[in-house]
């Protein structure tokens, strides 16, 4: 019924991209920033790839760069972050990711992407390509190919190699020794004195000084000490943020001495492949950072370094109960982790971000998330794997995210759903972590558990494709899965999924091994499972007197005697019940069943299947000749819908409320079929799937084009089209 896509999808260029806010300030590179924004705009820098290493601010400077050349690109400036990857594979998923796309059908995201891009003008940033560089070179290449006002900009490491590319190397900031009578003034970051400027490597020092120990005052005499810091750690600005973190623990003095004290480079043994070897650097200033990173961990405590070191499991970020969970045991007791995540923070080792990239979820339920930069996460995983224990990490990671999804699962349908649609969109990078390591497993039973766990984030949350993929291969022969519960959880899944994508033919062979499972479980719930999956793939094939044949009874039965269904799957059998009605003409019964369908949905505080049944309310009323009663109910249910980014239920929902305007707004439902056309073309599947969507539509812009003319509907109908989609729903809530 509907793919509520991750953060703000769209569904369109028009939201100008995804750059995330600048948590600190931006020091130095004045003259890079100038090169670098001028050379993606220019006419030969299609692919400029930004190469340095680890820890020398490429990711900042592209990320800057980019924000300031957003005025070139009216289709938007978009992140892509790579890190999480660990290969090759999942790489155009994420691309399609990024660009907020939601389209729900079987087709490769590599050719949606390509597609997509063809007419539009925008910057992408492929941030962190050092590790899936051959991948990222190919796939720049076909972007590029398949949009001509597209333009790459990448952070490697090494370069990419690929055709056409400008490679730019980022060197450290300079370390120029401070005049003596400049004035490092930590406090106000401001730099006093009759001398020139301090370098930029100081300023940084002296910025990063402040916010860590904000009653620090840096005075013109401590300028030698910060120049000779800076100077050790060769100007390298991860390594200096790390040193400037110490000072409210340590005098500037102290910090000095220390960094020029001899300590163990911290080489790596064994295998070789330690973490600054991976990608074949191994310059003097990858030791210097080596070094600087093993300063930082020594000065940490037993506890602080352990902490670290399992931190570095989790893919992406984290919130404080998985690091209880994950990271808790032995010498480290659940207690204490709260404690370490703060120190750790205020040491530059963690970062902090409190608030969530979205704001559907209520203010009181948001929870702080907590992430390591790569360079630092590496060293870590390092550390885990020379002191043992990295695959029980790896274990509890997995056993972790299995319970979320599970307690998910149990808990979607209720007041919560908007929070367990932050939290899990947020985990993302873990949840996938954590299948990898189910499908690992020579035990086919754990892979079968979360992904079919996971329906409800794959069909409610945007994640039709990657689910499918997910359950296709849990479900593969190879994997021998007995003949219980568990595989017919997945079979049932992925037959969900399928009717979601609109791959009818998939579902039904899926229903043929699932059906005589349920059977063979003689488990109501999963009887009750297929009829559901079997109803929805009649009516949205056109046989409703079949789907109301099966699922009717089921329909009518209220809630208290309607033993064995699970609720969600109660839910939606009476959203398909009250469709296969619409479609049959029994308008009376559609509502009733509709209604009955709301009001169980709002008292158990659930909103994603309201806002189906409010949909459903709206076509009988349009239906049954109350127009009034139709905008209400589509009005609503839009904004259900939006609230969950939900791009399908949104499209069905301004199509409805175009329909319902246009007897006494033309021009205003023409502007609400040009936003519906927004969502619809970024689906990948138009309303021709289920003929009576394509039916509406054609008979509202019939309708308007004769009562307002082609020339007026087209201007209207354009407006809608290309405004930005999320003043165009802002706009379709306040029609009246």
């Amino acid at each position: 019924m509907g793919d509520a896509e991750q953060g703000r999808r769209s569904g369109g260029s028009r939201s100008k991209g995804n750059l995330p806010p600048e948590a600190t300030s931006f020091v130095g590179r004045g003259s890079e920033l100038s090169t670098l924004t001028n050379l993606v705009t220019a006419a030969d820098g299609r692919l400029v790839t930004l190469t340095g290493l680890g820890g020398v601010g490429k990711s900042r400077l592209a990320r800057r760069a980019a924000a300031e050349a957003r005025p070139a690109f009216p289709d938007g400036v978009w992140l892509v972050e790579l890190s999480p990857l660990t290969e090759a594979e999942p790489l155009a998923l994420a691309v399609y990711e990024a660009l907020r796309l939601a389209d729900q059908s079987t087709r490769p995201a590599a050719e949606v992407v390509a597609e997509w891009l063809a007419d539009k003008r925008l910057l992408l940033i492929l941030d962190c390509c050092e590790h899936l560089a051959a991948a990222c070179a190919d796939m720049a290449e076909a972007l590029l190919a398949a949009g001509p006002g597209v333009r790459v900009l990448a952070t490697s490491r090494s370069p990419l190699r690929a055709r056409g590319e400008r490679v730019v190397p980022v060197s450290p900031l300079p370390v120029s020794p401070l005049p003596s009578a400049s004035a490092l003034s930590a406090a106000d970051r401001t730099y006093g004195g009759q001398g020139a400027p301090p370098a930029d490597a100081a300023v940084l020092f002296a910025e990063r000084a402040a916010e860590a120990a904000p009653g620090l005052v840096l005075t013109e005499r401590d300028g030698p000490a910060v120049g000779e810091i800076c100077a050790r750690l060769e100007g390298i600005p991860l390594a200096i943020e790390l040193a400037a973190a110490r000072l409210p623990e340590m005098p500037l003095d102290e910090l000095r001495r220390r960094l020029h004290a001899p300590f163990e480079l911290l080489t790596m043994k064994g295998d070789g492949r330690g973490t600054y070897g991976r990608y074949g650097e191994g310059e003097t200033r990858h030791q210097t950072l080596r070094t600087t990173i093993g300063w930082s961990h020594e000065l940490c405590t037993a506890p602080e370094r352990l902490l670290w070191a399992r931190l570095s499991v989790f893919a992406g970020g984290f919130e404080q109960e998985a690091a209880q969970w994950v990271c808790a045991g032995g010498p480290l007791g659940s207690r204490e982790v709260p404690g370490l995540l703060d120190r750790l923070v205020d040491q530059s080792v963690l970062r902090r971000a409190d608030t969530p990239a979205s704001g559907s979820a209520p203010l009181e339920a948001r929870k702080p998330r907590y992430s390591m930069l790569d360079t630092i996460r590496e060293y870590g995983q390092d550390w885990l794997a020379r002191t043992g224990g990295e695959e029980r990490l790896r274990e509890r990671h997995r056993d972790y995210y299995r319970w979320l999804a599970r307690t998910g699962e149990r808990e979607w349908v209720g007041p919560g759903q908007l929070i367990w649609y932050e939290r899990l969109t947020a985990e993302l990078a873990n949840l996938r972590a954590a299948l990898e390591g189910c499908l690992a497993d020579a035990d086919p039973l754990p892979a079968l558990e979360m992904a079919s766990d996971l329906w409800f984030f794959w069909t409610g949350c945007g994640y039709l494709r990657e689910g499918r993929g997910y359950l296709e291969r849990a479900l593969a022969e190879d994997r021998a899965a007995p003949a219980g519960p568990e595989l017919f959880r997945a079979l049932w899944a992925c037959g969900h999924v399928a009717n979601m994508q609109g791959d009818f033919d998939v579902s039904a062979a899926l229903e043929s091994r699932s059906a005589p499972l349920a059977e063979r479980l003689a488990d109501p719930a999963a009887a009750g499972a297929v009829r559901y999956v079997r109803g929805t793939r009649l009516v949205m094939t056109g046989r409703p007197d079949q789907t109301l044949a099966l699922c009717g009874r089921e329909a009518a039965t209220p809630p208290a005697h309607s033993h064995g269904t699970p609720l969600a799957v109660r839910l939606l059998t009476l959203g398909i019940t009250s469709f296969a009605h619409l479609q049959s003409g029994e308008i009376p019964q559609a509502a009733a069943v509709a209604e009955a369908m709301r009001e169980e949905s709002e008292g158990h505080g659930d909103v994603w299947m309201r806002a189906y049944a409010l949909y459903f309310q709206a076509l009988a009323a349009l239906a049954g000749g109350d127009p009034a009663a139709a905008v209400r109910h589509a009005r609503d249910s839009l904004a259900c819908k939006w609230q969950l980014h939900d791009t399908f239920g949104a499209a069905v929902s301004l199509d409805t409320l175009a329909a319902s305007v246009a007897p006494t707004a033309p021009a205003q439902a023409a502007r609400l079929l040009g936003a519906a056309d927004q969502l619809w073309h970024s689906i990948g599947r138009d309303r021709a799937a289920v003929k009576e969507f394509l039916a509406t539509r054609h008979t509202c812009e019939h309708t308007l084009r004769e009562t307002v003319g082609d020339a007026p509907y087209e201007t209207a109908h354009r407006e809608g089209l290309e405004t930005n989609i999320d003043d165009g729903i802002a706009h379709a809530l306040t029609v009246a």
